[in-house]
């Protein structure tokens, strides 16, 4: 299984430390899929503001119809969502 090193939240600087602070006061942590990409702060903003178009900007679906493709794709995939 590959292995990808994660920076910490109490090891984090800078933009990723804003990353994280953000992280903490949405969800009250920090999830793995933001830690995952900690080692490219700049990737990371650009995951999560694509994330947000896609799940949190108004659009043709509701906001329970886009949670649910998510979950069904994820599973497909073999991925824990």
């Amino acid at each position: 299984m590959p292995f990808i090193e994660q920076i910490e939240p109490e090891n984090s600087t800078g933009r990723l430390r804003k990353i994280y602070d953000a992280a903490m006061k949405r969800a009250g942590y920090v999830a793995g899929i933001i830690k995952i990409m900690s080692q490219d702060p700049r990737s990371a903003e650009g995951s999560m503001g694509f994330y947000g178009s896609l799940m949190k900007a108004k659009n043709e679906l509701s906001p329970m119809r886009r949670e649910m493709l998510a979950a069904v794709v994820s599973n497909v995939n073999d991925c824990f969502y």
